[in-house]
């Protein structure tokens, strides 16, 4: 289980997030709304142990262990998995390695044994042929001449792989048609089980038509303002975030 409990965090001493409270059960999918700059994504990374991002107030726990002073590996080991809304390129490394490494590290952080060859390329076929991942882009360089559906159909392709207990997904939705769309919202909900909670950060309603949420949180100016059902997110589309920008959590 996530807790966070009145966090508080900067950027470059920007104050962003201003006292976040936020539980996420087993088996949960939680999505979380807001205006640009009301510090979303700040919480994607601050989850994720991203540098440079500073927890100055509150906490951060899972399955009962502090994540405070943990790093973005050991945290990855224990079960993160953050989906970026731009998936970085890594020129010169093929996707396929990619994969292979990132999730023999995992295992071995789990103390795992790494996973043979054989059973890696079986493995990548049986999930890359459900999310359209063509064997052209497993041979390409990671996320290099992608695009937007394809790198996210890749990191979704990922996520897969690594099969985290906590899945944070900033704007996954950014940069996809319609039918990208639907192929990457297919492959998180194949995803969604009773073991493993997912955050679903996302500023259109469009997004939680295919991957519908448990409850829905509105992020305004660093806290979470308003807690919901799913027809939250069908309000806000209707009306936007004006009624929400000014207020402050109670």
């Amino acid at each position: 289980m996530l807790e966070i409990k009145n966090l508080h965090a900067e950027v470059d001493g920007n104050k962003i997030l201003r006292g976040i409270d936020l539980t996420v059960r087993p088996g949960e999918v939680h999505a979380i709304m807001g205006p640009n700059g009301s510090g979303k994504s700040t919480l994607s990374y601050v989850l994720a142990g991203k540098e440079d991002y500073e927890i100055t107030e509150g906490s951060i726990s899972y399955n009962g262990v502090d994540w405070s002073e943990l790093g973005a590996d050991e945290r990855a080991a224990a079960g993160m998995f953050l989906a970026f809304q731009y998936p970085i390129e890594i020129p010169g490394v093929a996707t396929m390695t990619f994969l292979k490494t990132a999730l023999n590290a995992q295992r071995k952080a789990r103390g795992e044994d790494e996973i043979s060859t054989p059973d890696f390329m079986k493995l990548v076929r049986e999930k890359s042929k459900e999310l359209k991942v063509t064997p052209d882009m497993l041979k390409r360089p990671l996320n290099v001449g992608f695009s937007g559906g394809e790198k996210k159909r890749a990191e979704i392709l990922q996520m897969s792989l690594l099969e985290p207990t906590l899945c944070v997904l900033d704007e996954t939705d950014s940069g996809l048609d319609i039918d990208a769309l639907r192929i990457v919202s297919e492959g998180v909900n194949q995803l969604r089980s009773p073991e493993r909670s997912m955050i679903v950060i996302t500023h259109y309603q469009r997004l939680l038509d295919h991957i519908v949420p448990d409850v829905v949180h509105v992020l305004s100016k660093g806290k979470i303002v308003k807690t919901g059902g799913k027809e939250l997110a069908l309000e806000l589309e209707k009306n936007g975030y004006a009624d929400y920008v000014d207020e402050e959590a109670a």
